[in-house]
């Protein structure tokens, strides 16, 4: 099996892992990213990541924190398995050069930072260009409950005012209030939420929100770069110490995929805020000004009707999340493929030996 292959399901095994661990972290941080709301209207802060996780558990349940789990796994699945292939595909391949230079005269042998950047745009933009439509489905499934409310919350406003001009529906006023508060939304399932990006914008639906995903691909791009560069810097140190072991331990592994998350994740963060909003159900709360047709009319409204802290809203979950999760990838992704070295070694030794 090639170390592609090795590589992309060992990613996609981290992946899946961090995932489940952390899922309750970033359903509250799309819903704080995809929260729209005015600056003339805006209250002050929402209060800490674990309120929020307290005030999602008694509106909805537990299930409420977990809804898109399903695609997400998928999507977690397919996207690193995905990344991880192409990455070490084209990291053979800078490597390749790179040795090949190295014969020329020409560099210490390895890849430099913007090989590194390189192989990670790459594999990161084909990965978005296969994987976008299920992310688009996970941000519907855990945003659903939280549109389907804006859009309660509008129809009463709507009742009030109509009830306060017309004295024949304000005698049903209550009556109809009551039955709208008696629906209470509830999470969805894919095949809901795939008709209902269908029905609003066509097959075209499931790629919304593509060109920031593709200029996010820089986050990971980021991300690598300062991962490989960290490791690099560390086997280096350690060579020239003479120690002679140049494995990296598993927490430094972890420790390193935390610092390159961290700064690929500060420097990304208002692109996510965007692409969010652009997967997100748009009809939230009836208002033109708080819907967009693409990614240039998101932005724009966005600093327009909300200031530029709407690029930030929920950042420090998202730090909390993100860097928590790369580091288990990180971790969980590596100790994989030293546990395929180690079984794959001894199969072979164990097959030579019966062949003699």
């Amino acid at each position: 099996m090639s170390n592609a292959v090795v590589n992309g399901m060992a990613g996609a095994g981290g992946g899946i892992i961090a995932q489940i661990i952390t899922y309750p972290l970033q359903t509250v941080n799309t819903r704080q990213q995809t929260e729209r709301v005015a600056k003339k209207d805006a209250p002050p802060a929402a209060g800490s990541t674990l309120a929020q996780i307290v005030r999602v558990i008694k509106s909805e349940g537990l299930g409420g924190l977990y809804s898109g789990l399903k695609p997400s796994l998928l999507g977690t699945a397919a996207s690193q398995g995905v990344y991880y292939s192409f990455y070490q595909f084209f990291k053979n391949k800078a490597e390749a050069i790179a040795a090949e230079n190295k014969r020329k005269g020409h560099g210490d042998g390895t890849p430099g930072m913007l090989s590194w950047l390189i192989v990670a745009a790459l594999a990161g933009s084909l990965n978005v260009l296969l994987t976008n439509p299920i992310w688009v489905l996970v941000t519907r499934m855990q945003t659903h409950t939280q549109a389907e409310k804006k859009i309660m919350e509008a129809k009463r406003e709507a009742l009030l005012k109509e009830a306060s001009e017309n004295i024949l529906i304000h005698s049903s006023l209550p009556d109809q209030l009551a039955a709208l508060d008696s629906i209470q939304p509830r999470p969805y399932g894919t095949f809901q939420a795939a008709c209902e990006v269908y029905h609003e914008s066509g097959i075209t639906g499931f790629w919304k929100g593509i060109i920031p995903t593709l200029i996010m691909v820089c986050n990971p791009s980021i991300q690598f770069m300062i991962y490989e560069s960290l490791l690099k810097h560390l086997r280096t140190k350690r060579a020239s110490k003479k120690q002679g072991l140049k494995n990296i331990t598993a927490l430094e592994i972890f420790l390193v995929g935390a610092l390159a998350k961290l700064g690929a994740t500060v420097s990304t963060y208002p692109l996510l805020v965007v692409k969010s909003r652009l997967q997100a159900k748009q009809e939230i709360g009836g208002n033109v000004s708080l819907r967009y047709s693409g990614t240039l009319d998101a932005i724009s409204k966005m600093i327009r009707y909300e200031g530029l802290r709407s690029f930030y809203k929920g950042m420090s979950t998202k730090i909390v999340q993100s860097v928590f999760a790369a580091s288990l990838l990180f971790l969980v992704k590596e100790e994989l493929v030293k546990a395929y070295a180690v079984v794959s070694d001894r199969s072979s030794k164990i097959l030579s030996n019966a062949v003699k």
